[in-house]
């Protein structure tokens, strides 16, 4: 880890992510002002001494797709940013050997939309049970003391295993609600959780998460179900060919002892394509075809997450950013149009394409008619075509040629 050229690629990673500073307020400015050489020396130098102590990690809350709830994330300083990325670009490579085809997330060559594929891949060949699962906060349930036991099955590095148990207990500041900060460590108190936003918390939850596909193979599930899961991140469905009530029973009998909690709420049982599913943000189902209308199962984005795209382009467009010019208003609407449209990329696009293209050009004209006091707000000065061509805005409609639908 403390490797000259280990920590100097380990500091290009965390300056291209970019990110806020941690506690110590400490950016990436002042680190390249009092110079990139000397500091991370002066990192090396404390991880070889075994003198490196993490620092504690700014909270910060991020909106959820509900309204009203948000998800915690931790800023660790820039020093233990690097220091995980260190041990990330050493682990990783460790533990791909181990890891289940079966995990598709944070790993290379592998991506959400492999994942859809996959659960695609299996209904069309008779998978049609499903168990659309759901974990309730796994990142900050996963306990200390049966993680570092899968890492040390690995790792025998005293002094690592060390490091990464000290990541996992990290302090968090955190709002005190009264407009100051107070700072806990709940992590410590509880043994148990992953610090979202670390570096190295994908890495530990995807080898956490490898107990419980291991568990299901080993144990026979798969065999007796004719069953496989298809897991990203946190998410996971569980595709075979027994009732899903079943399979259910031995999924929470699984969690339990892998002392993971599951939402009873948001996780359910359907059988494909008489019910739809709803995985990483795609509905997957019985869907007709445009021309002939025969029915097939396809992908398709969710209408959740069409909603989703929406709500976030109207938060581009409300009345406190009228003094922003134009192009920058735009501009903004097409980096956000673009990066979801890249996302989703699978099956029947084009209607939630044109159902998006409208929405945004709806609430840019109307943007545009509040900005120069147009009454109406009606399309004579603002239609649509300008909207596309004068201005810029993207139109995702016109890219679906050039798309791949799910295939079998």
């Amino acid at each position: 880890m403390w490797r000259d050229d280990v920590l100097v690629v380990a500091w290009q990673a965390v300056r291209r992510n970019g990110g806020a500073a941690g506690v110590d307020g400490e950016t990436v400015e002042d680190i390249e002002s009092f110079g990139v050489e000397r500091w991370l020396g002066a990192l090396a130098r404390d991880l070889k001494a075994g003198t490196y102590r993490p620092r504690a990690v700014r909270q910060v809350l991020i909106p959820k797709k509900q309204r009203g709830k948000f998800r915690p994330l931790g800023i660790p300083c820039l020093r233990d940013r690097v220091a995980q990325t260190a041990a990330m670009l050493v682990l990783s490579p460790i533990f791909e050997a181990d890891l289940q085809p079966e995990q598709y997330a944070y790993r290379p060559g592998r991506d959400a939309n492999d994942a859809v594929r996959r659960v695609h891949r299996l209904l069309t060949t008779g998978h049609r049970e499903v168990v659309d699962g759901d974990l309730s906060d796994y990142f900050g349930q996963i306990p200390h003391a049966e993680l570092l036991r899968s890492i040390a099955r690995r790792v025998s590095d005293g002094r690592l295993l060390g490091w990464v148990k000290a990541w996992l207990e990290m302090a968090v500041d955190e709002d005190d609600g009264r407009g100051g900060r107070r700072r806990t460590n709940r992590a410590r108190r509880e043994r148990k959780g992953t610090p979202q936003g670390a570096p190295i918390s994908p890495l530990l939850s995807n080898i956490y998460m490898r107990r419980f596909i291991l568990g299901w193979k080993v144990l026979g599930y798969a065999r007796r179900f004719k069953a496989e899961i298809v897991n990203y991140a946190d998410d996971f469905a569980v595709l075979g060919r027994a009732p899903a009530a079943e399979m259910l029973t031995a999924v929470e009998g699984l969690m339990r002892r892998l002392k993971l909690p599951m939402n009873a709420e948001k996780t359910r049982c359907c059988r494909v394509p008489e019910e739809p599913m709803t995985f990483l943000g795609y509905r997957i189902g019985r869907n007709y075809r445009p021309f002939t209308g025969a029915a097939y199962i396809g992908t398709r984005p969710s209408r959740a997450s069409v909603q989703s795209i929406c709500r976030r382009v109207s938060e581009l467009t409300t009345r406190r950013d009228a003094l922003l010019p134009p192009g920058e208003v735009v501009a903004r609407l097409n980096r956000l149009l673009t990066g979801w449209a890249n996302y989703f990329t699978l099956g029947q696009v084009s209607p939630a394409y044109r159902a998006v293209d409208q929405h945004a050009a709806r609430r840019l004209r109307q943007w545009l008619c509040r900005k120069h006091k147009v009454r109406d707000g009606k399309s004579v000065r603002f239609p649509y075509e300008r909207l596309w061509t004068e201005y810029g805005l993207k139109r995702l409609a016109a890219r679906t040629a050039r798309l791949p639908w799910a295939k079998a």
